[in-house]
């Protein structure tokens, strides 16, 4: 089975500490390493477990399905040491669908175990499973959330790179004296893509700062530099949606102002 598939289903792995992994079943107890459970939301035998047999106290678990999040990140103290929930989400780059129409995975984290939640697919995850199949996976459960964190933002980098080319052509036709008028609609979608995206990107930038200052026994440093890396990345993703969707505002000024110039050489 492709890695892309395999992560679009509930499935188990021990990750070692030198970067491989092997399937395993849900709530398996590694001997070595630590334990990855990823759970389809409708998928009725994972949801089972979580709620019946994973350990977690009943309001992490309704967090984990929750149907509808924002991205933050929690603290909890448990018997047997800290563990944190931490909502994400990344662009959608699944067939047919919108970008701004972000696919949210929940996570919970611990010394040994990590157990995430997802509805849809997410492109990240299947690079961290192709990660782990090629021996270059996540080393401990931070370096799993850094990971992924990181490569939610490498998702998105290329839809604001282009978003920001879409506004540069624009801003080209206007200075060419080229007709605006079918930029009304895309000008539409550009901004309303540029907000949306926004403002999921600074409460993600939050979540991660949050779990990175976080005092926590399983934390390594290595783990908080790479949380404080992707924090700083989604930071300038989100500062360039600032800059697109400001720009995107000047452009439709000036198609609005070529318009009324167009008209009054006509009435002239």
């Amino acid at each position: 089975m492709s890695s892309l598939g395999q992560a679009a289903q509930t499935f188990a792995k021990t990750l070692y500490r030198n970067g491989g992994g092997q399937d395993v079943i849900l709530g398996a107890i590694p001997t070595e390493g630590f334990l990855w459970c990823h759970i389809q939301w409708d998928d009725e035998s994972g949801v089972a477990w979580l709620r019946n047999q994973s350990g977690l106290y009943s309001d992490i678990v309704e967090a984990l399905l929750a149907p509808d999040t924002r991205p933050r990140c929690t603290v909890y103290k448990m018997e047997n040491g800290n563990g944190v929930f931490i909502n994400l989400r990344g662009v959608n780059l699944n067939d047919g669908a919108d970008p701004e129409d972000m696919i949210s995975i929940r996570i919970w984290v611990e010394a040994d175990r990590v157990i995430s939640v997802w509805k849809r697919r997410l492109r990240a995850v299947a690079d961290i499973v192709e990660g782990i199949e090629r021996g270059q996976g996540p080393l401990s459960p931070d370096d799993l959330i850094a990971k992924l964190a990181l490569r939610l933002a490498d998702r998105a980098e290329p839809i604001v790179a282009t978003l920001n080319e879409t506004v540069d052509r624009m801003e080209e036709d206007i200075l060419s004296n080229i007709p605006g008028r079918e930029f009304r609609a895309e000008l539409a979608d550009l901004r309303r893509t540029a907000i949306v995206l926004r403002r999921f990107m600074f409460p993600q930038r939050d979540a991660l700062s949050t779990l990175a200052i976080e005092d926590l026994e399983w934390l390594s440093e290595r783990g908080r530099t790479r949380l404080l890396e992707a924090t700083d990345r989604i930071t300038r993703l989100s500062e360039e949606l600032d800059a697109i969707r400001d720009r995107a505002g000047v452009v439709q000024d000036q198609v609005v102002e070529a318009r009324g110039e167009a008209m009054n050489r006509s009435i002239l």
